[in-house]
């Protein structure tokens, strides 16, 4: 699977990307991707860019992960929605498929998830997109859990532990299949804490699957 990720540091810490190819290599699925990011960056500013619409055009990708800026959704949800549509019909030109990557709410604001939610759940209604609902999965691991910490000491970007969650839900949510068992070692993550994650992930994934 080829996979286009388009986003900012909340897709490139810890290498999340890297970190799915790994989990998904261990389910026999190969992943290819490109990462287009930028500091901050919102989904406007990389249609305004030019680089990830190049990208798209140039075909070949069977997804596009598309994040948004971490507090637009929030601010703005018709911004988010419109920069979307444009990103979509793109995508779906190029033949590929739009996945919208809910990300989650700071960690002095956990009140914003509701909002990061519907905006992006919205526009995965509206598109037609597949939604990876890592927001939701945090905010369900956070309500139980103390540990492992998911955000990094500034409240905002993820810890080493909530970019593996991430990874996680990303595997169920964007490849159906599951995380929970798979032993790759992953550099200052214990193997008990990623056992953890990886069943917290599909446990609150069927969770949110049978809600709907």
């Amino acid at each position: 699977m080829r996979i286009l990720f388009v986003g900012n540091s909340f897709t490139a810490r810890n290498n999340l990307p890297g970190l799915l190819k790994g989990l998904a290599a261990q389910r026999g699925v190969e992943i290819e991707f490109k990462l287009i990011s930028a500091g901050g960056a919102s989904l406007r500013q990389h249609l305004n860019a030019g680089q990830a619409l190049t990208a798209i055009a140039s075909g070949g990708y069977d997804v596009v992960v598309l994040q948004e800026q971490s507090t637009l959704p929030v601010k703005s949800a018709e911004r988010f929605r419109e920069s979307a549509r444009d990103f979509d019909a793109a995508i779906t030109a190029a033949g590929a498929r739009t996945a919208l990557y809910l990300t989650w709410a700071r960690r002095n604001a956990p009140e914003s998830q509701a909002a990061l939610t519907s905006a992006y759940g919205g526009a995965a209604v509206e598109l037609g997109a597949t939604l990876i609902p890592v927001g939701m999965v945090w905010e369900r691991f956070l309500a139980t859990h103390d540990e492992p910490v998911l955000h990094d000491q500034d409240n905002s970007h993820p810890a080493l532990a909530g970019s593996y969650l991430a990874a996680c839900v990303f595997l169920i949510a964007l490849l159906a299949e599951d995380p929970v068992g798979i032993d790759v070692p992953v550099k200052g993550l214990d193997a008990d804490t990623a056992a953890l994650l990886q069943q917290a992930a599909w446990d609150i994934c069927e969770e949110l699957a049978s809600a709907e």
